[in-house]
Parts: structure tokens; C-alpha cells; sequence
């Protein structure tokens, strides 16, 4: 007899149970017909014994058939669970991965912090040697500086998209897919892992994450959850950042009327997906459209934030660098100059962000040929520089401007003015609000080109390269002790997984460069 699957088993048992049914009414009746005849009692027993047991095969197979269901259920755990087991086994296979390439770093960065030293030491005797050809130097740059002023004051589109194509920080990265909505702990650490690797340009690594994080979302929560918005957003950054921008506004889209139909038309995370959307039009050159999104995106953060919030001036800078895209100046100015009330009022004349919008209107007036109010605003950010750097301004504490100016007066007296640099040091107030105040220096100097101001302009460009060498020494600097402070916390302590916590893109700011996003 050949051995019968559990299918069969079950389909033969159902059949049983059906045949014991029937003949369980047929004894039924055969009894109902002799106890109402009251005829031959041994029949009577026999049928009631056929009966009973006829009852019993029904339980039986009852019970087979029970069984045969929790075995099914059994067998369909088994196999999720054994689902999870792959899954866990193809994480701890990439974990793996991830700290052998962890400890090839380390060991690179070993070798490169001896290499550092050695060029240091190297770098240290060429700089005693070299500092009698300094102002050679210097005449060199600044020949290079003053070949094409326009270049300074309008960047060209495909230069400025080289510089803007580094990987989004993760602090920019988390606002721009969050604001307003907290991510929940189940999703924290995976959301976390993906910002990090994003953030660092490991899209092979970043992109298989947030899909697998959307399948499991989708599955356990549906597709209408703003869990599943957020990953939404937090993929279509990552698309952005790999100019796959067609991608990007499709997976915006659809978190955005996710978001409307689960948090409502106006929370402040519909606003985020808003500006992101309109930043994402705005980088492939629709305008037109990016323009009534970032309005839209505008009215929501009035409403729940207030006319005279940061976050409301951050997104009039955005708005108006669409509006500048399109030529519409009188429009770019009204948005510029309402940003500039905000900020000075919440935030003081000395925040960063007044001297970036301060930057932004200048360049509007640039571009309108409106000269005058575009070097007041330049001489406005410099001033006030100063005043942080030096104190209040006086007959002997002059602003850089006004000195390049005096100069430029003198410049026919006195043919030998030598590098403000030497004797000034104004160039050191740059690094207090870096790099706008360097790009001022720069923009305002290559003004004074424009209006024939040589010897002024001159002055302003060599504070300018004078405070970006000195910041790059810094940086350079910054980076050894980095590397150095890694290398011995990590011999301190046993080395583990990646862990941790997604433009701003209302934090656009330089309105001849930037369109992207809190």
C-alpha cells in the first residue's frame, strides 16, 4: 500500500465523515421506525450500538481533520520563520562585509596619518624656505583673480552644479525627509543606516535598504501611513543626490498625497514634501512649476507657524530664487527683503542667515543692473563683520571697504600701497560668518571692478584669498586631528556596527547657485 500525503489524508477523512453523517441518519430513522413500532427489542440494541459507534468515527475524524489545520498552521510558521532566518543571515553576511571594509579603512587611515606627519614635517622646512617668495605669490593670484570680474558676480549654472554634487550631510538629509513628523522607533534604526550611507555616497548600499524598509511597511501597515511617506521621502532624496530626478518626483508625489490624506492638507510635513518637490522641479528647470508648490508650501508654514517664523523666511528665499529663474525681479525683491525682516527681528542682525539674505538681494539687484543698492547691502555685511571682529567703528577702526576706498583715492599719492594684509588683518573677520563674508569680499570687490576701482577692488580680493588660504590650512588641520582622535578611540574600544540617526532645502541661501532644502 503506497504511503497517502497529508492532502490526501485530509481529503479522505472529509469524505469519511461525510458517508458516517448519512449513515448516521439512516440509523437515526431505522431506530425512530421500531421504537415507535415497538417491535423486536435485539434489533433495537443493535442499531443503538451502530449508533454509538458510528458517533465515535465522526469524532475521529473530527479530530483528524483539526489536527490536519494546526499542522498547516505549524507548517506556514515554520516557513516565515524560516523566511526571517535567510533574511537575518543575508544582514549578518552584509554586517560582516561592512566591518572587514571598517577595518581596511582603519588600517588605511594608519598609514595615511604617518604620511601626514612626514608631509608636514616636509611642508614645515618648504614654508621656512619659501616665505621670501610670498608676495611674488601673492601678485600671481591676484592676476588670476581680476581676469573675468562678471564670473564672480554670475557664476555660470553648469559650474555651480559640479560644486553642488557632493552627497546630502545626514543632519540636512533627516530634516528635509522629517520635518514635522517624528520617526517611530521600529523604523529609527533602519532609517538611520540609510541617511548614514546616503549621506556618504553609498547609494548600492543606501537604495536596497529603503525598498526593503517600504516592502515590510507596506505589508504591516498599508501603503496610506505616513511611516510609509517618510521612507518615501527618504528614497527620493537619495534618488536626487543621484540626479535621477524623474524618480525622485514621482516617490514625492506620492508621499505628499499619502501625507494630505493621513496628517491633513496643512501640517507642516506636507509643507517639507512641498518644498522638496519644488526644489526637485526647480534643479531639472520647471519653473513654472516649482513656483505655485513653493507658494503652496509658504501658506501651510504661515498658517501653523506664523508669518515671522525662520522657517517662513527660509522658504521666501526659496521662493524667491524660483521667482529670480524666471526674471521676476520686483517679486524676487519683496521676498528677499520680508526674509531679511524676519531674520533680523527673530534672529538678530548678527545671524548668519541676514548676511546670506543680504547676499541673495544683492545679487537680484546685480542682475537688474542696480549697482548702488547692491554695494550698500555688500558694505552692510562687511560692516557689520567688522563691528563683531573689531568693535565700533571710528576714525582708526575702519571697515575694509572703507579703507579699500581711501586707496583707491590715494592710489595716484601713494604708488607703493602695499597688501592691506600686511599691516590690517581684517581678513582674519572672514572666518566669522565663512564663507559669506569671503564671497562678499569678493562680490563687492569684483563690483569695484565693474566701476574702474582697481586698487579698491584689489584690496577686497586679497582679504578674500588671504582668509580662504588660512581656511583651508584649517581645514587641513581639522581633518589630521580628526583622524588622529578616531584612530585612538578606536583602538580604545572594540569596533561595531554602523549606527546612528533625513535639502535643508529651506536653507538655500546663495541665489546664484543653489536651489535645493528641515
Amino acid at each position: 500500500m503506497t504511503q497517502m500525503t497529508q492532502e490526501e489524508i485530509v481529503t479522505n477523512t472529509k469524505t469519511v465523515l461525510q458517508g458516517l453523517e448519512a449513515l448516521r441518519h439512516e440509523h437515526m430513522s431505522i431506530m425512530s421506525g421500531l421504537t415507535e413500532g415497538k417491535k423486536d427489542p435485539d434489533k433495537v440494541d443493535i442499531i443503538q450500538k451502530n449508533i454509538e459507534n458510528i458517533e465515535l468515527g465522526l469524532g475521529e475524524a473530527q479530530v483528524i481533520v483539526v489536527l490536519a489545520s494546526h499542522l498547516q498552521n505549524i507548517e506556514a510558521e515554520k516557513q516565515k520563520l524560516r523566511t526571517q532566518v535567510r533574511r537575518l543571515c543575508q544582514e549578518n553576511a552584509w554586517l560582516r562585509d561592512e566591518l572587514a571594509n571598517t577595518q581596511q579603512k582603519l588600517q588605511t587611515s594608519e598609514q595615511m596619518v604617518a604620511q601626514l606627519e612626514e608631509e608636514k614635517k616636509h611642508l614645515d622646512f618648504m614654508q621656512s624656505v619659501r616665505k621670501y617668495d610670498e608676495n611674488q605669490d601673492e601678485i600671481n593670484e591676484n592676476e588670476k583673480s581680476r581676469t573675468d570680474p562678471v564670473v564672480e558676480l554670475f557664476p555660470e549654472d553648469e559650474q555651480e552644479d559640479r560644486n553642488n554634487m557632493s552627497p546630502t550631510p545626514p543632519s540636512q538629509f533627516a530634516n528635509q525627509a522629517n520635518a514635522g513628523y517624528e520617526i517611530p522607533a521600529r523604523l529609527r534604526t533602519l532609517h538611520n543606516l540609510v541617511i548614514q550611507y546616503a549621506s556618504q555616497g553609498r547609494y548600492e548600499v543606501a537604495v536596497p535598504l529603503c525598498k526593503q524598509a517600504l516592502e515590510d511597511l507596506e505589508k504591516t501597515s498599508g501603503h496610506d501611513h505616513p511611516d510609509v511617506a517618510t521612507m518615501l521621502n527618504i528614497l527620493a532624496l537619495v534618488y536626487r543626490d543621484q540626479n535621477k530626478y524623474k524618480e525622485a518626483a514621482n516617490l514625492l508625489n506620492d508621499a505628499l498625497t499619502i501625507r494630505e490624506k493621513t496628517l491633513g492638507e496643512n501640517h507642516p510635513a506636507v509643507a517639507a514634501t512641498l518644498n522638496n518637490l519644488a526644489v526637485l522641479y526647480g534643479k531639472r528647470g520647471k519653473y513654472k512649476d516649482a513656483e505655485p508648490l513653493c507658494k503652496r508650501a509658504l501658506e501651510i508654514r504661515e498658517k501653523v507657524l506664523g508669518k515671522d517664523h525662520p522657517d517662513v523666511a527660509k522658504q521666501l528665499n526659496n521662493l524667491a530664487l524660483l521667482c529670480q529663474n524666471q526674471g521676476k525681479y520686483e517679486e524676487v525683491e519683496l521676498y528677499y527683503q520680508r526674509a531679511l525682516e524676519i531674520y533680523e527681528h527673530k534672529l538678530g542682525p548678527d545671524d548668519p542667515n541676514v548676511a546670506k539674505t543680504k547676499n541673495n538681494l544683492a545679487s537680484c539687484y546685480l542682475k537688474q543692473g542696480k549697482y548702488k543698492e547692491a554695494e550698500i547691502l555688500y558694505k552692510q555685511v562687511l560692516t557689520r563683520a567688522h563691528e563683531r571682529e573689531f568693535g565700533t567703528i571710528d576714525g582708526d577702526n575702519k571697515p575694509i571697504w572703507q579703507v579699500a576706498e581711501e586707496r583707491e583715492e590715494n592710489k595716484h599719492r601713494n604708488r607703493e600701497n602695499t597688501p592691506y594684509g600686511e599691516y590690517g588683518g581684517w581678513h582674519k573677520a572672514a572666518k566669522v560668518d565663512s564663507p559669506t563674508v569671503t564671497t562678499t569680499l569678493k562680490n563687492l570687490g569684483a563690483l569695484y571692478r565693474r566701476q574702474g576701482k582697481y586698487e579698491a577692488a584689489e584690496t577686497l580680493e586679497d582679504c578674500a584669498m588671504r582668509s580662504k588660504r588660512e581656511a583651508l590650512d584649517l581645514v587641513k588641520q581639522t581633518k589630521v586631528a580628526q583622524i588622529l582622535a578616531s584612530d585612538d578611540k578606536r583602538r580604545s574600544r572594540t569596533v561595531r556596527g554602523p549606527s546612528g540617526d533625513g535639502d535643508q532645502y529651506e536653507g538655500i541661501e546663495d541665489a546664484n547657485r543653489r536651489l535645493s532644502k528641515s
